[in-house]
């Protein structure tokens, strides 16, 4: 079951950014709370999580980004998409990231993009196969 994370799950989906790139789980500190709070009171701001047994097992973050081009429509971004090892392979992040094509729909944004920085074959044929391409733009990061 895919839907918004409650206030009481950021210890789990912390733990969950470890199968992601994370190599610990931040302290409960200052930061760490205004930055969750900040996040959960932001309606742009959708942190999805995936359900299974009572435990979140997939994520993705979906923001609505205001914008003055295109018809003056917003855009989503989509970033942390991540699962669980042993889950993967079974459906859980596509149900996420088509929880938030629902709602970059229900916001009537014209577009929908991600960055991965992944280059295995299996990745990028997850993302091509959720509706996502790579011929379209050319991103690049500037690292700060």
């Amino acid at each position: 079951m895919v839907r918004e994370i409650q206030y009481d799950e950021q210890k789990e989906l912390l733990e969950l950014y470890l199968s992601l790139h994370e190599s610990f789980v931040p302290k409960q500190s200052e930061i760490l709370a205004n930055t969750w709070n900040e996040i959960l009171n932001d309606k742009n701001h959708h942190l999805l999580v995936n359900i299974v047994d009572g435990k979140i097992v997939s994520s993705c973050v979906c923001v609505i980004i205001p914008n003055l081009t295109r018809g003056i429509r917003p855009y989503a971004f989509i970033e942390n998409v991540v699962t669980l090892e042993k889950y993967r392979g079974k459906g859980y992040a596509t149900e996420c990231l088509n929880f938030a094509k629902r709602i970059a729909q229900e916001n009537n944004c014209y577009k929908m993009m991600l960055l991965t920085g992944s280059k295995k074959k299996k990745t990028l044929s997850f993302y091509r196969n959720a509706g996502y391409n790579s011929t379209d733009k050319t991103a690049f990061i500037q690292w700060l």
